[in-house]
């Protein structure tokens, strides 16, 4: 819970700012690790600390990892996480009905998606060895993928990576996780393309839900200058998953909102 009254915090961090600098001031003649520099834009040099010794299990445990998945593309891992959940189940066409078989509409899915999850594009996913064309993809893409049937399958992923995990190698299951947002650039013709006043440039904003292991549960596309706290609410209360979340942590941005 916030308190109301400022003077207190400023106070402390007043103190700690002088102490840090009385600190600092007082051993600048000994410390050979902190240089003042008379030209550029940054006036203090730090010296990088000395790398730490390689612990002597790392390159017997990058060996195994290279022998077991050498050169694992992300195509392969989608397709293996396919196969063990199904996830192209959930994109379902928009037309009246549907002709192409479903073996094929899964590899044209799984084409599509890698492409536009890697940022390649549909044209990139076209090469002799895959037998199909860019107006095929184009089709699944426009027919097939859309936002609620890509949050489904987006679920289920998540679901299914919470399942797998090992209690002894990854802990309880969690009930916490953290949000915050990251601008991308965008052309003008964007409807939601506008100036970001801190970082500059023009752009939308990606807002994401992260829990504590490291696995989205929510993602949402934003305006520049839209409120932080809309966006947070909606990923905790829609995001879709398993998973109960009961605490969220945000950045200073947030927390200001």
């Amino acid at each position: 819970k916030l308190k109301t009254d400022a003077k207190p915090l400023i106070d402390g961090l007043k103190r700690a700012m002088l102490d840090g600098l009385t600190t600092l001031n007082a051993g600048m003649p000994k410390n050979e690790k902190v240089r003042v520099l008379q030209r550029g834009p940054h006036r203090l040099s730090v010296t990088p600390l000395d790398a730490q010794d390689e612990p002597t299990n790392i390159a017997a445990l990058k060996e195994e990892i290279l022998r077991r998945w050498a050169s694992t593309s992300l195509l392969d891992m989608l397709k293996e996480a396919e196969l063990r959940i199904g996830f192209t189940q959930a994109f379902q066409t928009t037309a009246s009905r549907e002709t192409l078989e479903r073996a094929e509409l899964q590899r044209r899915l799984l084409l599509c998606l890698h492409g536009l999850g890697t940022n390649a594009g549909l044209k990139r996913m076209v090469t002799s060895d895959m037998n199909v064309t860019y107006k095929e993809l184009l089709y699944v893409r426009r027919r097939f993928i859309q936002k609620s049937s890509l949050r489904n399958a987006i679920g289920q992923v998540v679901n299914a990576t919470f399942a797998a995990r090992q209690v002894e190698l990854w802990g309880e299951g969690t009930t916490a996780c953290a949000s915050d947002s990251k601008k991308f650039g965008a052309w003008d013709q964007n409807l939601m393309t506008e100036w970001h006043i801190r970082y500059g440039g023009r752009g939308v904003m990606i807002y994401w839900h992260v829990e504590k292991k490291s696995v989205c549960i929510h993602s949402q596309l934003k305006r520049c200058s839209s409120s932080e706290v809309a966006a947070m609410m909606e990923g905790v209360l829609r995001h879709c998953t398993d998973m109960t979340v009961e605490k969220n942590y945000v950045d200073t941005h947030g927390q200001s909102e």
